[in-house]
Parts: C-alpha cells; sequence; structure tokens
C-alpha cells in the first residue's frame, strides 16, 4: 500500500507540474491564436483527433470552429487553415510570413532541418535557388526534356509505371536512365513506395501529432526513419561514384552541378553547399519526382476507368488534334482543353497531399484578427481547397466542367492548388505538369483502359489517408485501340 500510495503521489506531482508548465507557456505566449478545442496537459486535443482520420477530425473542427483553429498536437498549438480564401491570404498575400517550413517528426529525425524541402531560412534560398537554377538547365518545363518523357512510354502501364516517371528525373539527378530489371533500381522504388505509404498510416500520423513525446520510445512509427536511412545510402553512394569521375567543364547532372558549387564555396562559412544538403536535396527531388507523378497517374486510369465517357471524350480530342501518326508534344496542351481540364480534375479530385507539408511562421504575425507568435505551426489544407464550394461547381464529384467554360475552353481555377502555393510551391511544379499531359496523351493515344469490373463497382477509396492519399491497389486491362 505504502508504495502504490507513493506511486500515486509522484503521478499527481508530474500531472500538475505538466499543468501548470502547459498554463505557464500559453500564458507567456505574445500571441493571441485562434479558437479551438481546449487542449489538455502534454496530450493537447489527442480525443478530438483520429490518427487513422487526422484530415476528416480537422473538417469536424472546421464545422464547429470555422475556416482558422487552432489545435494542440500534444502540448503543441497547430493553427490550421481552411478554403481558398484563408489558404491563399496566408500563403499568397502573407507569403513571406507563412513561408517557413516545420518539421515532421516523422522525417525530422533524417532530414534534420536539411535538403530543400524542409530547410529554412538563408539555406532554403540557397538550395531553392540552385536547385530551380539546375533543373531548368538540364531542361524542366522546355522542350528539351521531352524525349526524356517520351522514352519512358510504357506498353503496360500498370507494370512500368513507377519506373517509367522515376526514370525522368532519375536522367537529372544521377545523369542517366536505369534498365526496368536493374535490381538496385527496383530496390530503390520499393523502398520509396513503402515509404510514402508508411508517412500515412495511422501510427505514422500518431507521431506526428504526439512527437514531442513518442520520440523517446521505439515502436512502428520509427519504421519510416530506417527505410528513408537506406535511399540515402543510395544517394551518398552516387556522389561518391560522382566525386571519382567529376569534370568541373561538362556537369552530368544535378550531383555534379552540387559538386561543383560545394569546391566554389568551399571557403565560404555561411555557404550551404555540403554532403548533407546534398544527399537530401538530391532524395528531396528523386521522391517529389517518382511518387507524386506515378501517384496522380495511378489515380488517373482508375477515375478514367471508372468514367468511360470522360475516357473516349479525351481521346476524341487527341485523335483530333495529334492524329495517331506522331507522338504527342507539349505544344499540344494549348489545343486541348479538355484533355487539360480532365488532367486538372484528375489532380484535384485524387489530393495527393490532403493536409499539405507543414508550415510555421518566421515571425509573429498577423492574421484575420489573431497574432500567431513566430515559430507557430500552420497546416493549410489543400483537400478544403481543392473542394471548396464557392470555387468549384461540382465540389465532390468527378466532373472536367470544374475547368471548362461555357464554350469548351479551358478555364483556370486559382484554388487549384495541388502543388501548393506561395513561396514553398512544388519547385517540380513544371516538369511534373509536362510528365502528366505527355504520359496521359501517349497511354491513351494507343490505348484503351478497361476495368475487370464494372465501372459503377470501381471503388477510389485511398488505400491509406493520411499525409498522402495512396491510391487503392487494382488490375486493369490495357486495349490495343
Amino acid at each position: 500500500m505504502e508504495l502504490s500510495g507513493a506511486a500515486t503521489f509522484v503521478l499527481a506531482v508530474c500531472l500538475s507540474y505538466l499543468f501548470f508548465l502547459s498554463l505557464w507557456r500559453k500564458k507567456g505566449s505574445p500571441g493571441k491564436l485562434p479558437p479551438g478545442p481546449t487542449p489538455l496537459p502534454l496530450i493537447g486535443n489527442f480525443f478530438q483527433l483520429s490518427s487513422s482520420e487526422t484530415m476528416k477530425s480537422l473538417e469536424k473542427l472546421r464545422g464547429k470552429y470555422g475556416p482558422v483553429f487552432t489545435v494542440y498536437f500534444g502540448p503543441k498549438p497547430v493553427v490550421v487553415l481552411c478554403g481558398h480564401e484563408a489558404v491563399k491570404e496566408a500563403l499568397v498575400d502573407q507569403a513571406e510570413a507563412f513561408g517557413g517550413r516545420a518539421q515532421m517528426p516523422t522525417l525530422d529525425r533524417t532530414f534534420e532541418s536539411h535538403g530543400v524541402v524542409f530547410a529554412n531560412g538563408e539555406r532554403w534560398r540557397q538550395l531553392r535557388r540552385f536547385s530551380l537554377t539546375v533543373l531548368r538547365n538540364f531542361g524542366m518545363g522546355k522542350r528539351s526534356i521531352e524525349e526524356r518523357i517520351q522514352e519512358e512510354q510504357p506498353f503496360d502501364p500498370t507494370y512500368f509505371l513507377s519506373r517509367a516517371v522515376s526514370n525522368v528525373i532519375c536522367s537529372i539527378v544521377f545523369g542517366n536512365r536505369f534498365d526496368y530489371q536493374d535490381e538496385d533500381f527496383l530496390a530503390l522504388l520499393q523502398m520509396m513506395n513503402e515509404s510514402f505509404r508508411e508517412l500515412s498510416t495511422p501510427w505514422s500520423q500518431f507521431y506526428d501529432m504526439n512527437g514531442s513525446l513518442l520520440k523517446y520510445f521505439p515502436g512502428p512509427h520509427m519504421k519510416i526513419y530506417h527505410i528513408l536511412e537506406r535511399m540515402r545510402q543510395f544517394i551518398a553512394k552516387r556522389v561518391l561514384r560522382n566525386k571519382e569521375t567529376l569534370d568541373h567543364g561538362f556537369p552530368r547532372d544535378f550531383i555534379d552541378c552540387f559538386l561543383i558549387q560545394m569546391e566554389k564555396e568551399k571557403n565560404n562559412p555561411s555557404s550551404e553547399f555540403n554532403i548533407k544538403n546534398l544527399e537530401l536535396t538530391t532524395l528531396n527531388l528523386f521522391f517529389a519526382g517518382t511518387e507524386t507523378v506515378s501517384s496522380t497517374l495511378r489515380y488517373g486510369f482508375l477515375l478514367l476507368m471508372k468514367h468511360p465517357e470522360v475516357q473516349e471524350k479525351l481521346h476524341e480530342e487527341i485523335k483530333r488534334v495529334i492524329g495517331c501518326e506522331r507522338p504527342p508534344n507539349i505544344e499540344d496542351r494549348g489545343r486541348m482543353p479538355y484533355t487539360d481540364a480532365v488532367i486538372h480534375e484528375v489532380q484535384r479530385v485524387s489530393d495527393l497531399l490532403p493536409m499539405n507539408v507543414p508550415h510555421t511562421v518566421t515571425r509573429d504575425t498577423l492574421f484575420r484578427g489573431y497574432v500567431i507568435p513566430k515559430d507557430t505551426e500552420v497546416y493549410p489544407l489543400l483537400s478544403t481547397v481543392l473542394h471548396d464550394p464557392s470555387m468549384y461547381k461540382h465540389p465532390q464529384a468527378f466532373n472536367p466542367e470544374n475547368f471548362l467554360d461555357a464554350s469548351g475552353g479551358f478555364k483556370k481555377n486559382d484554388a487549384f492548388v495541388p502543388f501548393s502555393s506561395g513561396k514553398r510551391i512544388c519547385l517540380g511544379e513544371a516538369l511534373a505538369r509536362m510528365e502528366l499531359f505527355l504520359f496521359f496523351t501517349t497511354i491513351l493515344q494507343s490505348f484503351r483502359l478497361e476495368p475487370l469490373v464494372p465501372p459503377a463497382e470501381i471503388n477510389i477509396t485511398p488505400l491509406e489517408s493520411g499525409f498522402a492519399n495512396i491510391p487503392p491497389i487494382y488490375q486493369l486491362r490495357v486495349v490495343a485501340r
């Protein structure tokens, strides 16, 4: 009894300390955060947030607190932004203030604020400026990249899709494409697919919401680190190989360009060009350039099989504008409004990164009458923008008319933000848009996609829904036209 009483007393003291620490932190904060559910000490809004349905939990809170509210992931306050207007006001109208990058517990052990996606301040500025320059020099967004994309057009899209898409970015960052049977390449793609899915499991979502506590304990939430570490080691070997054969006058790829810049700035103490940033920026580019596009294509094929009338109308435009004698090129896009609308609608409905990669505010920020303290995390929910009923005529349905005007011309929409917006917009947007157009048009020019079940029975529910919406696993027939 005495031991039990002592344990109870110690537990009560610890909980009291945490409670008053939480109050002190809130009292000492210079900000006036938006409203939200009352947090508990240490665990925050644990009981209002489901790690298996994080997005749905946040949408439910939006219904009670409005488009801007605060939730606590453990003891950490997070400001959530919903809908086109709120997200635009933050990421575009106050782009500098909301341009910081938050660190996700699932990824922080790997990246530690390095690499272009997760860097901040001067490190981010140097890496982003350099990465954009190199990607453009190697053809991103230009006609010169078309041959690399067209080289990877698959006969069977279900078997070759990830490899085909990945080889495009590989040709830029590694200087060569891989044979589809290359064992190292296959292992790398398997790790990448696994890591993308792992990021969206309930365990990973639970870790991201309770990282301050769970980082001290082993468990399945640590699985992602070991996968990413193996991917980093693969890239590290490529870096060593490039260093041994580097010709400063003829850079072959992104890695060569980075190594040359490292040499130029070796005496600059404020330079961010070092091996760690090289490895992790390459990992950022490789990951983003493979999994996002291939996942969008997989979702797109599924949606086109569920809506065969859309697939046939798309093929009719391809046949009318391009014909069957030559491959599509990027200049065709401007003359194909229906195809452009379909691809935009695929991206909107697939809603690949529903919660976005989290931001932080870089200074104390006045926003809609609230004062958000510097370094507060911000979640601009892209899903609520892509499904905003004030911006889309058919927000919940798959309907290309969301991007068509009354005369059938392509209609832009400011709420189309699959690549995010503002200063942190995806730096590979131009390459991804080109890939999606050329892959879709080249495949549908020659093939019909047929499901194994009636279209009405096709289920488009994500396999996992967390950090990303992972396309369901399915099979299809590819029938020559």
